[in-house]
């Protein structure tokens, strides 16, 4: 199981394309930074084209060495901007580091995140349709299929203001005691509020001394319980965000299937309007 302590969160990964929507996600990427004193890695990844130019070796290294000396030049023209961005939100340049590698991009942050002992990935999505193909997609959801660090998807239009209050939807099974502590803490160092959401169907199996016990070793947290009953568990979660003004929406996840489940056309549908709350996923294995 993968699930560190994001009271000790010390290195941030911020895979960027240098998009509008990787830059607005950069400014949660700093706020998280500055308040949990961490460090940022902007990683930037990029795949050379295949070339092929049977009896010219020489030409095709000359192709590849232009596409990488342009690249270098972009990635080196863009770090400018994003030290702009980090100076308006009065972020220690000195705790940024970029990184520009080249490869397949699930397995160079699956690398980087390994190596570097990450803490959390942020990643930039474009609205509802941009978080089902982070999810899955061919290249960011192999990243959060295979990369086991808690990631937080940020949509284009969700521009920072404050985080006051992050839901957490729980079935109060064992992995969700962990993940909510995990969750907890996350809310305790941006001095935020947890509101832990239970549906409550008609098949639901959990006893009342259960959600008693959870409340009872988490009253000294900011963590409030809400049990709602109902068989339509999306309309609920949804009907909650919106009821509660929720600012952040965390899930556990440990499986694929999870991914294929929660990007269901209805799902899709309902989280169109919601574009402005940003996912964090934690990750069991």
């Amino acid at each position: 199981m993968y699930l560190k302590s994001i009271k000790i969160m010390k290195k941030i990964l911020f895979p960027t394309d240098f998009s509008e929507t990787a830059n607005n996600a950069f400014v949660y990427v700093l706020e998280m930074a500055k308040a949990f004193k961490a460090e940022v890695l902007v990683l930037h990844v990029y795949s050379l084209p295949i070339v092929t130019y049977e009896g010219y070796p020489a030409y095709v290294a000359e192709v590849l060495d232009s596409v990488e000396l342009n690249t270098f030049e972009n990635f080196k023209d863009q770090i400018p901007y994003l030290k702009k961005i980090a100076e308006d939100h009065h972020f220690d340049l000195a705790k940024i580091n970029y990184i520009l590698e080249q490869g397949d991009l699930v397995s160079v942050i699956k690398k980087i995140a390994k190596k570097e002992q990450v803490d959390l990935i942020v990643m930039g999505t474009h609205g509802a349709s941009g978080l089902k193909e982070t999810f899955l997609g061919s290249n960011t959801g192999s990243v959060l299929s295979n990369v086991p660090v808690t990631l937080l998807c940020v949509p284009d239009n969700a521009k920072f203001n404050s985080i006051q209050k992050i839901a957490f939807t729980t079935r109060f099974r064992n992995k969700d005691y962990t993940a909510l502590k995990q969750v907890v803490d996350f809310a305790n160092g941006i001095n935020a509020k947890v509101k832990c959401l239970y549906v409550r169907t008609a098949d639901s199996d959990v006893e009342e001394s259960v959600i008693e016990r959870w409340r009872t070793n988490f009253e000294k947290e900011s963590v409030s319980f809400f049990t709602v009953p109902d068989n339509d568990v999306e309309t609920t979660v949804f009907d909650f965000i919106t009821g509660q003004e929720i600012d952040i929406l965390a899930m556990l996840t440990y499986k694929r299937s999870f991914f294929q489940e929660l990007f269901r056309e209805s799902f899709t549908k309902r989280m169109s309007y919601h574009t402005e709350i940003p996912l964090l996923v934690l990750h069991e294995k």
